[in-house]
C-alpha cells in the first residue's frame, strides 16, 4: 500500500502509536495521532514526534468526517478490536492494521518471531544474542517493548529481525509472514479481553497464518494446543519437549538438551552448564535453539552462547542477598502460569507477593503449586482478597494483605530469616498500582538495594 501523503488514523499514543506515527512521518504519511483520553502530556508527547508540525493530535470524539479522510488506521496493542473506536472504523469499511503489520510492510531482511503465553521476552532475547553472535545486522522489537515501528526502516537486504509478538499484536496482522516463528506454551492469560482459551489460542496461531512450507514453526510438544495445530499448519514444523524423547526435534533427557534427528540423537549441553534457573527455562532454550539451528547458525556457536547468557531482567532476576536472605525480581510473572514457573525455581523457604490487577484468571494451580516451597503469601492490588480466599480454599492459611507496595515489602522482610528467599511473582498484571512490569520489578530492586546488611 502506497501511503505517501495519505491520512493514517493512529489510534493510542504509547510506544506503539509514537513508533507508528514516526514511521509514517518517515514514508511521507499524513498521521492523525488519536487518543479519547486527554489526559497526558501533550508537550512531552509532540516532543517524541520527529515533527509534530505535520501531526494532527485529536483528543475525545473522533468525528465522521475524520474518519471517512482516512487511508489506513492504525491500532495500538492496548486497543481491542471490539473497542467502540475499533468497531466504529470497521463499519466504516476502513482497513486497520497494527503497529506490527504497518512495521512488516517495510521490512528488508529475515524475520523471526515468537509468541507463547510464558517465556517469550526471555526467548527472543536468547534468539537475539545468538544471532547478534553471528550476524552483523540483527534487530530485537517487538512486546519486548522496542517498537518494531521504530528499528524497520534500519532493516536491509542480510539483517534479521527477531520479534516477540504478543496475543494483542496478532490480532490485527494481515500479510505478516515470519521466515522462523515458534508458539511456547499456551495457558489461561487476558481471557478479560479474549474470552475464551479457544479464541486465545486462535489467535495466538495467527503468527504462522501466512507461513508456507518453505518457513519453519517451533511449536512446544507437551501443549495439546500446539499439537493440535500442528495438524493444519501448513509451515515445517519443529517440535521441542520437556518431559519426553522425540524422534525429530530437541529434548530433555537427564538433565541434558538433546538433538534428534535422521542421523540419531545427541547431546548438546548439560542443563548445569547455564544461567538460567528451571524447566521453562529450559524449555526457551530449546525453542531458540531448534529457531536459530533452522536459520543456519552452527550449533557450536548456539552452545556457546547459551552457556554464557545471564537472566532477563524481571524474570526470576536474582537482586540481591541481604541479611541472610535471596531476593528475586520476577515481576513478568504476570499470569499464574509464568508466576508457577517462578515458585517452582525457588530452592530455599520461600516469602512470596503476589497480587495486582484483576486480568480474570483463576489462582487454584497456583496456590497448589507452593507445596511447601510458600512459607507465607503477601498479597497486594485489586486481587488480593479473591486469591486470599482461593488460597484458603486450598488450604493455605499464613498470608498478609497489605494496601500499598511498600507496607509488602517490608512485611517480607520482617517475616524473612537467614536461608529464606522472597520472591516478586505476582501472577497478575501492574496496571492500577504500576504503569507496567518493569516499574513494579524496578520498585521492587531498589527496595532490596536499600536494605541494610
Amino acid at each position: 500500500m502506497n501511503l505517501k501523503e495519505k491520512k493514517v488514523l493512529v489510534v493510542g499514543t504509547g510506544k506503539s502509536g509514537i513508533g507508528a506515527a514516526n514511521l509514517l512521518l518517515s514514508i511521507g504519511a499524513v498521521p492523525v495521532l488519536y487518543d479519547e483520553k486527554a489526559d497526558f502530556d501533550t508537550a512531552m508527547l509532540l516532543g517524541q514526534l520527529q515533527d509534530a508540525t505535520k501531526v494532527e493530535l485529536i483528543t475525545g470524539n473522533l468525528s465522521d468526517k475524520i474518519i471517512s479522510s482516512l487511508e489506513l488506521a492504525v491500532l495500538s496493542p492496548g486497543v481491542p478490536m471490539d473497542s467502540e473506536i475499533a468497531v466504529k472504523l470497521i463499519h466504516s469499511g476502513c482497513k486497520i492494521w497494527g503497529e506490527i503489520e504497518l512495521a512488516y510492510q517495510f521490512e528488508k531482511g529475515k524475520i523471526l518471531a515468537i509468541t507463547g503465553t510464558n517465556g517469550k521476552t526471555t526467548t527472543t532475547t536468547l534468539l537475539g544474542k545468538i544471532l547478534k553472535d553471528h550476524y552483523d545486522s540483527v534487530f530485537v522489537v517487538g512486546n519486548i517493548g522496542n517498537p518494531y515501528t521504530e528499528e524497520v526502516l534500519k532493516t536491509k537486504e542480510g539483517s534479521i529481525t527477531v520479534a516477540e509478538i504478543s496475543s494483542f499484536q496478532l490480532e490485527t496482522i494481515e500479510a505478516f509472514r515470519p521466515d522462523v516463528s515458534a508458539v511456547l506454551n499456551l495457558t489461561p492469560d487476558h481471557l478479560n479481553r479474549h474470552k475464551t482459551m479457544e479464541e486465545y489460542a486462535k489467535t495466538k496461531f495467527q503468527i504462522a497464518k501466512n507461513q508456507t512450507e518453505n518457513e519453519v514453526c517451533v511449536l512446544n510438544y507437551e501443549d495439546e494446543y500446539c499439537r493440535t495445530f500442528a495438524k493444519d499448519c501448513k509451515a515445517r514444523i519443529i517440535y521441542f519437549s520437556s518431559a519426553r524423547r522425540l524422534e525429530e526435534g530437541f529434548y530433555l533427557e537427564d538433565d541434558k538438551i538433546v538433538q534428534a534427528d535422521e542421523a540419531g540423537s545427541r547431546e548438546l549441553l548439560s542443563i548445569h552448564d547455564m544461567n538460567l534457573l528451571g524447566t521453562h527455562n529450559v524449555e526457551n532454550v530449546m525453542a531458540a535453539i531448534a529457531m536459530a539451528a533452522a536459520f543456519g547458525v552452527p550449533m557450536e556457536q548456539i552452545v556457546e552462547t547459551i552457556r554464557v547468557f545471564q537472566s532477563v531482567e524481571h524474570r526470576i532476576e536474582y537482586v540481591a542477598t541481604k541479611q541472610g536472605v535471596d531476593y528475586y525480581n520476577d515481576s513478568k510473572g504476570t499470569n499464574p502460569d509464568a508466576a508457577i514457573r517462578g515458585i517452582r525455581a525457588m530452592r530455599k523457604p520461600t516469602i512470596l507477593l503476589g497480587g495486582g490487577y484483576d486480568k480474570g484468571s483463576e489462582y487454584d494451580e497456583w496456590i497448589l503449586s507452593f507445596e511447601g516451597r510458600v512459607k507465607c503469601l503477601v498479597l497486594i492490588g485489586q486481587t488480593r482478597e479473591k486469591i486470599e480466599e482461593c488460597a484458603r480454599k486450598n488450604g493455605f492459611s499464613n498470608i498478609v494483605l497489605a494496601d500499598t507496595f511498600e507496607e509488602a515489602m517490608e512485611v517480607c522482610v520482617s517475616r524473612a530469616v537467614p536461608g529464606d528467599a522472597v520472591l516478586l511473582s505476582p501472577a497478575c498484571a501492574s496496571w492500577g498500582m504500576f504503569p507496567n512490569y518493569e516499574v513494579r520489578g524496578n520498585c521492587f530492586k531498589e527496595y532490596v538495594n536499600r536494605i541494610k546488611e
